[in-house]
């Protein structure tokens, strides 16, 4: 490499680490496989997104049933909640149209979605 590329080089990485983190706001345009539009020309794929567990999907099993001891005599209960879903959605995760926050990672090949926006 030469001296000239190498000082063009270390300009540029100086300039990125004026600003080593950039947001922007972009809208599911497809879940899957997921798709963020950032805006008319610019659509981010899977490959270049990488998801923080408030946007994923996570889902919890509310019916359980147990077993006590009463006078000595020990007994199981029956299942309780058995009207809920079998996993109940705690987060929901991302869907078409879902109005996102992202940091654009220095180097600008990935970026990180940080949460869904919503309505003040």
């Amino acid at each position: 490499m030469s001296l000239l590329n190498i000082v063009k080089k270390a300009g540029v990485q100086a300039v990125g680490a004026g600003s080593p983190v950039e947001f922007l706001f972009g809208t599911v345009s497809k879940a899957k496989p997921l798709e963020i539009e950032i805006n008319s020309n610019f659509i981010l794929k899977g490959e270049f997104l990488v998801l923080t567990e408030s946007v994923t999907r996570y889902e919890v099993d509310l019916e359980h049933s147990h077993t006590y001891t009463d006078n000595g005599a020990s007994a199981s209960t029956g299942k309780a909640l058995t009207n809920l879903l079998a996993k109940t959605p705690i987060r929901t995760g991302l869907k078409k149209d879902d109005k996102v926050v992202l940091a654009k990672v220095q180097g600008g090949n990935k970026y990180l979605v940080l949460d869904k926006v919503v309505d003040a």
